[in-house]
């Protein structure tokens, strides 16, 4: 073999080498298992949802949390989003009311965050010494079954470095976010972040404007009452 031959496998080598251990990891929907270990020793991952990519931590662990600020490069005064995997998740973590509940009921699963008062047990770091949570629900059985996996809810934000654009693939999620500990590959569906509800105020107020519409809110909370009211009158 020639000098230049060796020189080519050489070259060869090396960029497999430097694919293979510099790739980050991408999981399915099947390895749930192996995302959630992750997440129990304080790691952080990316999932798609609903609505656009997140980047995941668990709830529970200041460590956690701090990993997760370091890869975005998060401001310590900007709290992160809870995402739970189902309603009796978020009564857990937040103080719901009547109306909170029509919101659960009619939007979630789907692309709605509810602003709630954070329930007294949950310790002031996780939101940053508030007393409000910004709380969503899984979007499907594979991210429910993430958060169950782990065992409490998880902070979930939006795949980026803090105050950028939205990265709407994996290889630009990895590009973005370097410290990520894997990727769960999959699809998102609207495209665009979650409509934010404030459901602290008398009056219900749009923080960030998404799929779902004040107009769709105004219908649900209109229909509910009506319902309530013909059921009352039968009996």
């Amino acid at each position: 073999m020639t000098e230049e031959s060796q020189n080519k496998n050489k070259a060869v080598n090396l960029t497999a080498f430097l694919y293979n251990t510099c790739i980050m990891k991408r999981y399915d929907a099947s390895q749930t298992d192996e995302l959630a270990e992750i997440l129990r020793r304080n790691g952080a991952v990316s999932v798609p949802t609903d609505t656009v990519y997140g980047i995941c931590a668990r709830m529970d662990s200041e460590e956690a949390q701090e990993h997760l600020r370091d890869i975005k490069h998060r401001p310590l005064t900007k709290a992160f989003p809870l995402m739970c995997a189902d309603a009796e998740g978020i009564r857990s973590v937040a103080e719901t009311d009547e109306r909170s509940e029509i919101l659960i009921r009619t939007f979630m699963p789907g692309p709605v965050t509810l602003i709630l008062k954070k329930r007294e047990e949950i310790p002031a770091f996780v939101n940053g010494g508030g007393d409000t949570l910004a709380v969503r629900m899984a979007p499907d059985e594979v991210i429910a079954e993430l958060i169950r996996k782990t065992g409490c809810p998880l902070y979930m934000t939006s795949a980026n470095q803090s105050g950028e654009k939205t990265c709407e693939t994996t290889d630009e999620i990895e590009a973005a976010c370097p410290g990520l500990d894997g990727i769960l590959e999959g699809e998102t569906k609207f495209g665009e972040a979650s409509t934010i509800i404030d459901c602290t105020r008398e009056e219900l107020t749009i923080l960030r404007q998404g799929p779902v519409t004040m107009e769709d809110i105004e219908k649900a909370l209109e229909e509910e009452t009506y319902l309530c009211t013909t059921s009352s009158l039968k009996h």
